[in-house]
């Protein structure tokens, strides 16, 4: 049989190393661990995260890695579940453009859990999220469309971050857990089989999509594990009759995307870090509307606001308009282009825009309201010929007195054209898991981090991070 693409993903993760990394990638790991680790704390106190560490919780079984929030270890597929769910919780995690996965909320986890119950070193974690977190983003561009512009994962109303995300978590797992490219193959075989999420909770509500990340994380881990016990999977399992993309994308995929530059030309860095605890949708907004505020803008003289974004995204951050304009919970905001436009002209938490902005009071004030109901989200044709590499906005405001006022943004904070500097990310860390873990530990933290290729293994670092015990009583 002719080398598959499978066959070339999991030599290229078996013959990777560390010494192989570009410095730049390794640099870039580690900031993304980083972040990772303090949305896993921050997400702690939602209910939902309280919901699934419960069910966590409730499985039992031997301890062999650690979740944000539990007091003991636990399995390591349930580990990888309950850290995944509170990466994504937040919608903060890191996003790659143009596919629009969020590769790091299922990858990381995936091989946080791995090289806890492996023992592995601080050079063998970063080395297997590199190599995971680039299949996943591989996967994810072989399935977007040049021509229309957009993601056909998306167009199937499927989740690509959560069905990728299980693909590169195992590859990061088995390599963790000292697969052989053989041995890795089958885990990627095995997860195929395993991968999943739809997103229509974006539209119309429902908590399920937070749970995406530590689903794909699961995944991930128990593939790995079941092909170290000698379950298999298709060598063709990609492009296979019956395979991967035609399951998946009925056939519509770019083969080379997944294999040209493989090993050389490096993705990872070029992943945008999000300034904003919302949907990537909105952060241009979000931008236009501080800008605006900068300027001298005076909400109250508003009469209208017209936020012009790319059509491809109105459905999400747009439609249905009267839910978007009147969300009734913190979450259903982040998802808000009106909210979003609100947000950026009243708020003022961590990077500009923070997680104090996003509260279910604040998501049902009636000054915020009255904001929102002035907003219209209409596509912009100059933000469609720039996205999905960018996810661009146009905002322009009428006042009372018949005043215009308009602010483009056309570049997205947090990416290689605008790229959060290393205080940003550390200001975005403490933000996050302020409150909630003590000033010391969390210098610690930053330490173990930074020193991350130099540790024996990553047992210290979970420790640190695991937070305060959460309060599973509150469950409902």
């Amino acid at each position: 049989m002719a080398e598959t693409l499978a066959r070339r993903l999991a030599d290229f993760a078996a013959g990777t190393g560390y010494d192989a990394l570009p410095e730049p990638v390794v640099d870039s790991v580690r900031k993304r661990i980083l972040d990772i680790l303090g949305l896993c704390v921050a997400a702690g106190p939602l209910p939902t995260s309280r919901a699934a560490l419960a069910y966590v919780a409730e499985q039992g079984g031997r301890g062999q890695a650690r979740v944000i929030g539990l007091a003991e270890a636990v399995p390591a597929p349930l580990a990888a579940f309950g850290n995944g769910v509170l990466a994504h919780s937040l919608d903060y995690d890191d996003t790659h453009l143009p596919s629009v996965l969020h590769p790091s909320a299922a990858v990381v986890p995936a091989a946080l859990a791995a090289a806890e119950l492996a023992g592995a070193s601080g050079r063998d974690t970063v080395a297997a999220v590199a190599v995971g977190l680039e299949v996943c983003v591989r996967l994810g561009m072989a399935g977007y469309d040049l021509k229309a512009g957009n993601s056909v994962f998306f167009e199937h109303g499927q989740h690509a971050t959560s069905i990728c995300g299980a693909l590169g978590g195992a590859v990061a797992a088995g390599r963790l857990l000292g697969l052989s490219a053989d041995g890795i193959l089958d885990s990627l075989g095995v997860a195929a089989s395993m991968a999943s999420g739809l997103i229509e909770a974006n539209r119309t509500g429902g908590t399920v999509k937070r749970i995406h990340c530590g689903w794909s994380a699961h995944s991930a881990v128990s593939a790995a594990l079941l092909a170290r016990h000698g379950i298999t999977g298709p060598p063709t399992v990609l492009e296979g009759r019956f395979g991967f993309f035609e399951a998946f994308l009925r056939g519509e995929y770019d083969p080379a995307a997944v294999t040209d530059g493989l090993g050389t030309d490096w993705s990872v860095p070029g992943i945008f870090f999000k300034p904003y605890p919302a949907n990537h949708f909105t952060h241009a907004a979000i931008d236009a509307a501080t800008a605006l505020r900068a300027r001298g803008l005076d909400v109250d003289d508003i009469e209208s606001i017209t936020l012009g974004a790319p059509t491809a995204v109105i459905r999400t951050i747009g439609q249905p308009i009267e839910v978007k304009r009147a969300p009734e919970t913190g979450y259903q905001a982040q998802f808000s282009g009106p909210y979003a436009v609100v947000a950026g002209l009243l708020g003022g938490g961590g990077l500009g825009v923070g997680l104090g902005d996003f509260t279910d009071e604040l998501a049902r004030d009636p000054r915020r309201r009255a904001l929102m109901a002035r907003v219209e989200v209409v596509p912009d044709e100059r933000c469609d010929a720039i996205f999905p590499s960018q996810f661009p906005a146009v905002l322009r405001v009428r006042t009372r007195d018949g005043g215009e006022w308009v602010e483009e943004v056309l570049t997205n904070r947090g990416g290689p054209d605008r790229p959060l500097s290393d205080a940003e990310l550390a200001t975005k860390f403490r933000d996050n898991v302020a409150g909630r873990l003590p000033a010391a530990t969390v210098e610690l933290i930053e330490a173990e981090v930074a020193r991350l290729d130099r540790a024996a293994g990553i047992d210290v670092l979970m420790a640190l991070a695991a937070g305060p015990v959460i309060d599973l009583e509150e469950t409902p």
